[in-house]
């Protein structure tokens, strides 16, 4: 099967989750917004109400006649089909569980430079992203990273799951990249304290799919557009 990524071309966003998927999976795969005219269909698909089942927002994948959207909801139809989680239910659920937690911290990365919505400018909110990206750095980093740094040493490691490589674990290794962007003082601090979780994004780093995606062009880079913003001031 060749899929087809719906997502903004710009950024990592969200779909990156996604593409790091597709790409561990050696699966064949078009991006579609970042060729020639593909965002005006990807929005088109959005905005004419031709779907039977119109998504929110991107990311969403075509798989087949499947329409597929929500990072978490695509990642656990990959996984599946794709042998990046568990073939027992039970497993699958605790990797779906897994993902929706990354999810869930997802949201809290972004709120640290857009605490008063997305609708604003970052300068519009700098005081609120002040404060609300210190309490990120005391509580919320250190209490989302160990959790997961738990999850791995209750496993027995080296990965979440255990001794085999699922989809929870590629984008437990997009947090740990994109926070090393944004908030590179506070991850030397805090990687000390969750050596697994370190581990697992080094691990992750050196598969040889990922290791080549990361050094292709099909990467986009880090950017403030995106969930991971690099702003000195907000990385005490």
């Amino acid at each position: 099967m060749r899929y087809e990524l719906y997502y903004w071309p710009e950024i990592q966003g969200r779909g990156e989750y996604v593409r790091l998927a597709l790409e561990e999976a050696d699966a064949s795969y078009v991006d579609v917004a970042r060729r020639g005219k593909g965002e005006d269909r990807m929005i088109e698909l959005m905005t004419k109400g031709r779907m039977a089942t119109p998504p929110f927002a991107p990311p969403f994948l075509k798989a087949g006649k499947l329409w597929i959207a929500q990072t978490a909801n695509i990642l656990l139809y990959l996984g599946a089909r794709e042998g990046l989680a568990p073939k027992a239910e039970a497993g699958r659920l605790w990797a779906h569980e897994l993902q929706l937690t990354i999810a869930d911290f997802v949201v809290q990365i972004h709120d640290t430079h857009h605490p008063l919505g997305g609708a604003l400018y970052y300068e519009d909110q700098k005081p609120e992203a002040k404060r609300h990206a210190a309490n990120f750095r005391k509580t919320r980093a250190p209490k989302f990273l160990g959790y997961f740094d738990k999850v791995i040493g209750k496993s027995g490691g080296p990965f979440l799951l255990g001794r085999r490589l699922t989809y929870p674990d590629l984008s437990l290794f997009q947090v740990v990249d994109g926070l090393r962007y944004a908030f590179p003082k506070m991850m030397k601090r805090l990687e000390r304290s969750v050596p697994r979780v370190a581990e697992v994004h080094e691990r992750v780093a050196k598969r040889p799919r990922i290791a080549a995606y990361l050094a292709s062009e099909r990467r986009i880079p880090f950017n403030e557009m995106g969930i991971f913003r690099h702003y000195p001031e907000l990385d005490g």
